[in-house]
């Protein structure tokens, strides 16, 4: 694959239908390659609900999936994902920009024009230098533990920048700067060939300084997009309602059909998934599938079976080994841990090969470029080996089993039955696990991914997952096993600190050949593996149900759930 995004106009699948006259006939994976229930039709509130809080409503604070898909409504970047079902879905296309990027000095430099039109939900206009600030602001993760750090690694920053906040004179145009009111340009240390996939994401959505309050930003977001904040009640909900700034003549991607979009958060998995089967709300907002307990009730009933997708996602959820808490900094230990596990019961937890996903044997799923399926562990029965876990732990000197804690997020019920399964399967060796559950929306900040508290509380496994970034081997694996993007909190790599994994990648991102390069992900998933750092879990696939009346219902594989910004109601 060439790792440029291929693209072109930005324009959505529109129906033929321009009318919603009709609801359309449900049937099982209609969404996933045409659109369902087509319609242009304007107007309806449509109501969504999420099983946790929002890591952080600013686009430069947020890394959860759902997040990047959903917040679209609100933000616009310099590219998105081309909205619509199908292979197509994976490419990305001009959204704040004109084109996509100009690269120039070997593919060090990256240009992108902004069109003219563009104007913030107060009526000021939208320039480049909103762009430039944005990704200046994001550069704090002090500031923004949660987002993503592409940006922070890839540009060519001041020795003694300091961030916008700590210095607000700073002069950071040796990394990103606006060279007039619509050109922003991006200085890279090295050659990157896939910028136009960094840039859709949300560090690229204007902040004007003005109205910049830094960590309270997020309380008060101003929209660039279709929709503004009516109401925001952090840890309650929001209510989006139509930005009247926002000219659809500047974007033919979204076509903004509800007036209102009301969210309620921390709303209880299992009960959300029983009011989208009721058709009180009409979206799941996390876009990962069904819990378990409602799977009971789906698939059995040919009626609810008909409402839902069954993707096949490049997802995959797995647990962290962490090689900092003892006795886990011993290898043998860690593969003591992989050889104990039951990967069926692990499946289970998940909902099975239908709702969960296949069992992984390692890192990279299938939908990645180059992937290669392999098996460094491979059990009977994929039920774990005693034998062989007992000898580890005598190679690594607890051959009477040692304990340790795993942590899980508490609002999603799927990990709890994961950290359940791990308890049982690894007693069976003498591994005692103490399972700690801890909110999904401060998980990475401030448990699992906090250097500190993983240290001060013995935290040797941590359950979680991860979705590709783009569909290839950088985008799904560098943020997740490169042990230099490894900070003090918010951190997504918990447990691969590895110099020959990150040697590996530097060397598969300078490739310029297509398969050398797809070649050299495999070998960074298998030295991963080796190292005993991650224990795969599924190849994810989820089970998505359409919510009762919406309409423009259709599963993007570059957002690798529903395109929300498609959606309707009737």
């Amino acid at each position: 694959m060439v790792l440029s995004a291929c693209g072109g106009g930005g324009g959505t699948q529109q129906p033929a239908d321009s009318s919603s006259g009709g609801a359309a006939q449900p049937a099982f994976n209609a969404g996933l390659n045409e659109v369902y229930n087509p319609s242009t039709k304007k107007g309806g509130t449509l109501k969504a609900a999420h099983s946790a809080d929002w890591d952080s409503l600013d686009p430069g604070d947020t890394y959860y999936g759902y997040s990047f898909n959903f917040g679209r409504f609100y933000w616009r970047t310099l590219t998105t994902y081309k909205p619509g079902p199908g292979p197509e879905g994976n490419t990305v296309v001009p959204d704040l920009a004109e084109g996509l990027g100009e690269p120039s000095d070997g593919g060090k430099t990256w240009t992108y024009k902004l069109k003219s039109g563009l104007k913030f939900e107060d009526g000021t206009p939208i320039t480049a230098k909103d762009v430039a600030y944005a990704v200046a602001r994001s550069w704090d993760k002090k500031t923004f533990p949660h987002g993503p750090s592409y940006l922070n690694e890839l540009l060519d920053w001041p020795k003694d920048f300091k961030g916008v906040y700590d210095d607000p004179d700073a002069d950071y145009s040796s990394a990103v700067e606006a060279t007039d009111d619509s050109t922003v340009v991006f200085h890279l240390k090295e050659p990157f060939a896939s910028m136009d996939y960094v840039v859709q994401m949300p560090m690229t959505a204007p902040v004007p300084k003005d109205k910049d309050t830094g960590a309270k930003y997020k309380e008060k977001v101003v929209s660039s997009g279709p929709y503004k904040f009516e109401t925001n009640e952090i840890g309650k909900g929001f209510t989006l309602v139509r930005n009247d700034q926002w000219d659809p003549a500047t974007d033919p991607i979204r076509p903004a059909l509800p007036d209102r979009i009301e969210v309620q958060v921390n709303v209880n998995a299992d009960d959300l998934d029983n009011q989208l089967i009721a058709g009180d709300v009409h979206l799941d907002i996390p876009g990962t599938g069904m819990q378990p307990a409602a799977l009971g009730k789906v698939l059995p009933d040919p009626a609810l079976k008909a409402r839902t997708d069954n993707p096949t996602i490049p997802r995959l959820w797995y647990i962290s080994v962490i090689p900092d808490t003892p006795p886990l900094d011993n290898i043998e230990c860690r593969k003591a841990v992989m050889w104990a596990a039951d990967r069926v019961a692990n499946q289970t937890a998940y909902g099975g090969e239908l709702a969960g996903g296949e069992i992984a044997t390692n890192v990279l799923p299938p939908p990645i470029v180059g992937q290669e399926k392999f098996d460094l562990y491979a059990t009977p029965g994929n039920k774990g080996d005693v034998n062989k876990a007992k000898q580890a732990l005598t190679a690594c000197g607890q051959p009477n089993g040692f304990s340790t804690t795993m942590t899980y997020r508490s609002d999603r019920p799927r990990e709890k039955a994961l950290a359940e399964a791990m308890e049982q399967a690894l007693a069976k060796v003498g591994i005692k696990l103490t399972l700690k559950g801890f909110p999904g929306s401060s998980y990475f900040s401030d448990y699992a991914g906090n250097v500190n508290y993983v240290k001060k509380n013995g935290i040797g496994l941590a359950a979680h997952g991860w979705g590709s970034d783009w569909p290839d081997g950088y985008g799904f694996l560098q943020a997740i096993v490169d042990s230099r993007t490894i900070r003090d909190a918010g951190n997504y790599n918990l447990s691969v600190k590895n110099d020959e994994v990150d040697k590996l990648i530097d060397q598969a991102s300078a490739e310029l050949d297509d398969a050398a390069r797809a070649k050299l992900w495999v070998e960074v998933d298998k030295k991963v593996m080796e190292d005993a750092s991650i224990l795969p879990v599924v190849w994810a696939k989820s089970l998505l149900m359409r919510g009762k009346g919406l309409t423009n219902v259709a599963y993007n594989e570059g957002q690798s759930m529903y395109d929300y910004i498609l959606l309707g109601v009737e």
